[in-house]
């Protein structure tokens, strides 16, 4: 567009409008050709506050800064985004790196650019430890500026395509780095946003920095594709377009070229050759409705017969992203297999822009099922389940398990879809419908059929949780669950039930050992408590309690310390270990079930409500309880000062770990049916492994959770009734 355009006079543009523009912002007013004529002056007023904020500034290519900026915006200009977008995606490093300010901005082009171009600003590095942290800190930044408008994320790719593209002045350590960043974090949350062109070319970029030998060989094979190869694609094309219009059905059709990246992750994913990969000819059908979607797919179907088992339908079940499409596999010629997309004009242009394409695509762009709206959802969901604790660090480690794009499709019993990462569990299902669900769940029925929560998921499955107030989060449930949102929930709720249950833990070990000195918290000389949490750098009595509790300070020598005064916790250590057992021995703990966050259960002897037990005060696990009759305390009495006195309490709750050795025939369908008894008895199973499988008999431990002894012998007796079963034993 030309500079001297008279619809850009008199905008107080600080220039003569008869002024040659450079090349780079030629390309970009061309680029935003659709914005009206005041808009397209208002972004060369744009170009020009940026340029003279940036004056003198360099990029290490030699270029001046400010063609960056205006590159950024272009790539948007080239999705169709708005004037404010591509105004804020100009100034997006002005407030970090120039004295311009963001109230200035706000003046000139108002408060949504200012906030845009806040939130693409990174944070001082200064802050943080080092790098990494500081680079995670950014990014739960950028995150909750996305959850505000997710207009700063399409500027932040922009941002980092173009850095991509330019990578070559950068050192070889540095490119690594952007290069590593960009697969791990920014081409997924492009695809997660359904920006596939995006993704795509980032994915590349970064591969060519990452493994630049690698893919220029991948890229040349692609480019120089056999002949054979290249009649056979038109051969097959030839036929799928004539079958299409004998049908008389309107359509685009288009031969589909697999990036090197794409191409080298099959190659490692399946284990497939560079032939066997290249060996695949893909087409996308272009239509005008969804009933010509499936009316295509019959076409292509007569056209050549269809894999068993390789056809999805992302129309009616559409990816989290909003992608919607139906994917088929035929056999094409020579055996070689041909992938077929099917899709609609908008279902296009959604799959390869995602979000961008509500500002540029307005039919239906902001319905419920639109990228938008679920990259909304998405958003709030990952900022309500990640945003208000931890590290960063452990918020960017939460938030990569929700982008990568291996998903299964899931429904409540009630029919709503929920998208999981692939290998979910019925536990993260449970998180996914309510956190409270996942707090409390016990077990589910998938499909009608109970199943441990720790079962992994499969698409198309009913899952419906089976819930219990007294029920709650187990160390154990980390090890299995796969999302983000239900491994950062289960951390919380032990944090808080681990402190809680710490502080009154230590309270009641502390007053039991100050009671060999005829002393308690309350009777301490005024000042002596606050010395002695000063001199140990706590900040307060509740972190010693926990401290107490947790086994990293014996309650012997604390409660010595106090009561002794000036004598300190040096003297404290000539005090005798017995004294101190009797002394703990005075206040009985006694377990309601209700303490997991700092008492556990020795796996040793699994004790269980019912037994006689003992506790061992061990450093940095709390108290952990054995039975009686177990055979490790023989090495436990050497330490006799970190005996604890413990008990059931009568109001004993929960479900507890035990585990049971079965004799039974050696022939199918016995284990249905000791896994049928252990049902009826209420238990739950955790764990079947075969011992022994030898002859006509074999033995087999059951892990099975029970309430009591009492739920243990009911478990039993009902076993041991079998016919098949030989013999029943507790371990």
């Amino acid at each position: 567009m030309p500079a001297s355009d008279p619809a850009l006079a008199g905008h107080g543009l600080g220039a003569p409008t008869n002024a040659p523009l450079p090349d780079y912002v030629d390309a970009l007013l061309a680029a935003a050709s659709y914005l009206t004529q005041e808009e397209l002056a208002q972004l060369i007023h744009a170009w020009q506050v940026g340029a003279a904020a940036h004056a003198g500034q360099m990029r290490k290519s030699g270029e001046p800064y400010i063609t960056h900026p205006v590159a950024v915006a272009q790539v948007l200009a080239e999705q169709g985004m708005d004037f404010k977008t591509l105004a804020a995606a100009i100034l997006h490093d002005t407030v970090e790196d120039t004295p311009l300010t963001a109230e200035e901005i706000a003046a000139d082009f108002g408060q949504t650019v200012a906030d845009l171009v806040e939130g693409v600003t990174k944070l001082d590095k200064l802050k943080f430890r080092d790098r990494q942290e500081a680079a995670a800190e950014s990014f739960r930044k950028m995150l909750l500026a996305m959850s505000r408008d997710l207009r700063v994320i399409l500027i932040k790719l922009a941002d980092r395509l173009h850095n991509m593209r330019t990578l070559g002045a950068q050192s070889a350590e540095s490119r690594r780095r952007i290069a590593r960043e960009t697969l791990e974090i920014y081409a997924p949350i492009a695809q997660r946003l359904g920006m596939n062109l995006v993704k795509a070319e980032l994915q590349d970029l970064a591969f060519a920095a990452l493994h630049p030998w690698r893919y220029a060989a991948l890229d040349k094979r692609i480019r120089e594709q056999p002949l054979v190869r290249r009649e056979a694609m038109i051969g097959i094309e030839a036929r799928l377009a004539q079958q299409l219009a004998k049908e008389g059905l309107k359509h685009r059709l288009i031969g589909r070229v697999k990036s090197p990246w794409s191409i080298y992750r099959k190659m490692l994913e399946e284990h497939k050759s560079l032939e066997q990969v290249l060996d695949v000819f893909g087409f996308r059908v272009i239509v005008e409705t969804v009933a010509d979607c499936y009316h295509a797919l019959g076409i292509v179907h007569s056209a050549y017969k269809p894999l068993d088992g390789r056809f999805r339908d992302f129309i009616a079940i559409p990816k989290a992203n909003g992608y919607q499409s139906l994917h088929t596999v035929l056999f094409g010629p020579y055996g070689a297999p041909i992938e077929v997309q099917i899709r609609t004009e908008e279902m296009d242009l959604i799959a390869e822009r995602g979000i961008a394409a509500h500002w540029s695509y307005k039919q239906g762009g902001a319905g419920g099922n639109s990228p938008l709206s679920r990259a909304s959802s998405w958003l709030a969901d990952l900022m309500d389940s990640h945003g208000g604790t931890g590290s960063s660090m452990e918020f960017l480690e939460n938030v990569k398990v929700d982008l990568y794009p291996d998903e299964v499709y899931l429904f409540t019993p009630k029919g709503r879809i929920l998208s999981l990462p692939r290998n979910a569990t019925a536990l993260d299902f449970a998180y996914a419908v309510h956190t409270d669900v996942g707090n409390h769940a016990v077990t589910a029925r998938v499909d009608g059929k109970l199943v441990p929560l720790r079962s992994k998921l499969a698409s198309g499955q009913t899952v419906e949780i089976v819930t219990a107030k007294t029920s709650s989060p187990k160390p154990q449930w980390l090890e299995f669950v796969v999302s983000g949102k239900a491994r950062t929930a289960i951390r919380q709720q032990l944090k808080q039930i681990g402190h809680e249950d710490a502080v009154q833990l230590g309270l009641r070990m502390l007053e039991s050992a100050l009671e060999a000195h005829e002393a308690s918290i309350e009777k301490l000389p005024k000042g002596r408590l606050d010395k002695y949490l000063a001199e140990q750098r706590y900040p307060r009595l509740e972190a010693l309690l926990a401290d107490i509790a947790l086994g990293n300070r014996m309650p012997l020598l604390v409660a010595q310390a106090l009561a002794g005064g000036d004598e300190g916790e040096a003297s404290a250590m000539r005090g005798q270990p017995h004294e101190a057992l009797a002394a703990l021995g005075k206040d009985r703990i006694l377990i309601t079930g209700a303490e997991r966050g700092v008492i556990s259960f020795a796996q040793c002897c699994q004790p269980i409500p019912g037994d006689d037990i003992m506790g061992f005060h061990t450093t940095g696990k709390g108290v952990v309880v054995h039975r009686m009759n177990c055979p490790n305390l023989a090495d436990y009495r050497r330490a006799p000062e970190r005996w604890v006195d413990v008990g059931w309490d009568s109001d004993v709750s929960g479900d507890y770990a035990t585990s049971l050795r079965v004799e039974v025939d050696n022939r199918p369908g016995v284990l249905a049916q000791v896994a049928a008894a252990i049902a009826q008895a209420e238990s739950n199973i955790d764990s079947v492994d075969y011992l022994e499988r030898d002859g006509s008999v074999s033995v087999i431990r059951f892990g099975i959770e029970v309430h009591d002894t009492g739920h243990l012998d009911e478990v039993i007796r009902r076993v041991r009734r079998l016919a098949v079963v030989h013999g029943v034993e507790r371990l």
